[in-house]
């Protein structure tokens, strides 16, 4: 890999800035789960990138924002009769969650022209940040494309919006996370040198395994699918529940179909166990570094705290509190697998310079 030539101290400094943009984006995913389960996600009917700062101010200006949404379906065929309380309770999560996504923007971007002023980032260093800062100004854009889906006739947001929204964020956390790690991590040392095709293959597998895992969750929340079977280990008495896969074309098993959704969701997890726990029994036979190991272990406490996660969000009929949580474990593990591959992917010519 090449070197990033850049002196130990901006490494460290760039790698931290990384960190904490990374640390706002999970902020943000979260948010947006509070946001999708308290069905706040539709009560800011425009965009206004640059006005949308600045919340109502005085009695007029919510009323105002009041009416505008009111003339919308969610109001008209969900929440007709809500009075400006209600309507300000929702409006606030949405709020947050938008001033989030600019906040992350400038985290990123005044830090950006520090450095690029200093001259501590290095050719090499530079596409990456430039398609970091793309990539978040896509992911605004995608947001407001997946809210103008549920101003429609059908007050929901498409579960294809939903998720690509999700995924997108999902893929620029991993990216910023990956080149953090990149800079900060330091060169490991291997028992043999053949452990490291075997180890790169099996975390890439874990990773990808997960990150499915992350898109089935995005069509479990867009379709709602949460909501229709909420016993554990069965399915409302069944295993193989009543309409499974019935649904055509055969696509919208995948993608529309609540029955097959929440099976595939569960399926995927089983999935995932049975792999973390393969890796680690593997792992544990091989004379890995004493990081990886720890990276290792915290990859199954990760999986074992989002499965707990995942049952008690389908025991809780999706409470809030219960659901946001079950979103920031999957971050979580991602991150763990993240973390885990990338120690795989450090070699000497890495760290050379």
């Amino acid at each position: 890999m090449p070197s990033y030539d850049l002196t130990p101290a901006a490494r460290r400094q760039i790698a931290i800035w990384l960190l904490v943009v990374c640390a706002l984006i999970f902020a943000m995913v979260v948010l947006g789960g509070v946001t999708r389960l308290t069905r706040s996600g539709l009560s800011m009917v425009e965009w206004a990138p640059i006005m949308g700062v600045i919340p109502p101010l005085n009695d007029a200006q919510w009323q105002q924002a009041f009416e505008k949404y009111q003339q919308f379906p969610e109001y008209q065929k969900i929440n007709l009769g809500m009075d400006l309380a209600g309507f300000k309770s929702i409006f606030w999560f949405e709020y947050f969650h938008r001033l989030l996504g600019r906040s992350i923007g400038l985290a990123f971007f005044f830090p950006f022209l520090y450095f690029a002023y200093r001259r501590m980032l290095s050719r090499p260093l530079m596409p990456k940040l430039i398609a970091m800062f793309v990539l978040g100004g896509l992911q605004g854009l995608l947001g407001w494309f997946m809210v103008k889906s549920g101003l429609v006739d059908r007050p929901h947001v498409s579960q294809y919006r939903l998720t690509a929204h999700l995924s997108l964020a999902i893929a620029i956390y991993g990216y910023i996370l990956w080149v953090a790690l990149d800079l900060l991590l330091p060169r490991l040392a291997y028992a043999s040198a053949q452990q490291l095709p075997l180890l790169r293959r099996a975390g890439t597998a874990l990773l990808a395994l997960i990150s499915v895992m992350i898109i089935s969750g995005g069509f479990v929340a867009g379709t709602k699918a949460g909501f229709v079977y909420n016993t554990f280990p069965d399915m409302n008495g069944y295993w193989l529940p009543p309409g499974l896969y019935e649904a055509s074309p055969w696509y919208h098993n995948m993608f529309d179909d609540l029955t097959s959704v929440q099976f595939n969701h569960r399926m995927i997890a089983y999935l995932i166990i049975g792999s973390v726990i393969g890796f680690v029994v593997w792992a544990r036979r091989l004379q890995l570094p004493s990081a990886t190991m720890r990276a290792v272990y915290a990859l199954l406490a990760a999986m074992l705290l989002q499965v707990t996660l995942g049952i008690s969000t389908l025991l809780s009929h999706v409470a809030v509190a219960v659901g946001a949580a079950h979103q920031g474990g999957a971050l979580v593990l991602f991150t763990t697998a993240v973390i885990l591959l990338r120690l795989f992917f450090i070699d000497a010519d890495q760290h050379a310079k």
